[in-house]
């Protein structure tokens, strides 16, 4: 939902880092892989209840999110193959906090986990399940053409996300409540998701046709 109105905000800072990281030679699919195994730092540190720390690797993992497409276009190394990695790492990540989460305090913690991870499979599915049919139908993406995949939006995105992982290591002992409250937003967008994109292709013609 925020994602329209924070990614344009985001773009000239990452232009700028960019620019400086083109110069060392550094790849983006480089970056894409080192900015996940620093974000999968945080399932060992959340585990150990470091949530200083796992917040750190929260933010590097998303500055580098943002930072190697940003390179890509610079360097014109946008492909397809990059878009795939990123995404599917974005994925392994976000499970990975949750996780992390669940393994600080299972009695508190583990069925709120449950809870947020059952949604996070629902607004993965739907955006990705989308995205193939949109390639087929050469859907454009008007609001989000940096994008390596077609971009459904929903109520849950790239920003709120990012701001409930935040929140999370924050408030620790608030776990339970947060990520109740961010699952019931995930299942929003899924449904959203689901009626949006069928009614979409719904009126789409027929390949034949």
């Amino acid at each position: 939902m925020l994602d329209r109105w924070t990614m344009p905000l985001t773009q000239r800072p990452l232009k700028w880092l960019a620019r400086r990281l083109a110069k060392t030679g550094v790849r983006p699919d480089q970056v894409t892989v080192a900015a996940f195994v620093v974000g999968m730092l945080t399932l060992p540190l959340l585990a150990m209840e470091a949530y200083g720390a796992a917040l750190v690797a929260v933010l590097l993992n998303r500055l580098g999110d943002g930072l190697d497409g940003a390179l890509a276009r610079l360097t014109d190394h946008a492909s397809d193959a990059g878009g795939f990695l990123d995404i599917g790492l974005d994925f392994v990540f976000y499970a990975a906090v949750v996780l992390g989460f669940a393994l600080a305090d299972p009695a508190a913690n583990a069925l709120a986990a449950a809870l947020l991870l059952f949604a996070f499979i629902g607004t993965g599915t739907s955006f990705l399940a989308f995205a193939i049919m949109a390639a087929r139908h050469a859907l454009d993406r008007p609001r989000f053409p940096r994008k390596a995949f077609y971009y459904l939006n929903g109520l849950t995105e790239g920003t709120e996300t990012l701001l409930a992982l935040v929140a999370f290591c924050l408030w620790p002992a608030h776990f339970p409540l947060l990520a109740g409250l961010f699952a019931a937003a995930c299942l929003i967008t899924t449904a959203t998701r689901l009626a949006g994109g069928y009614l979409t292709l719904k009126a789409m013609p027929r390949a034949s046709e």
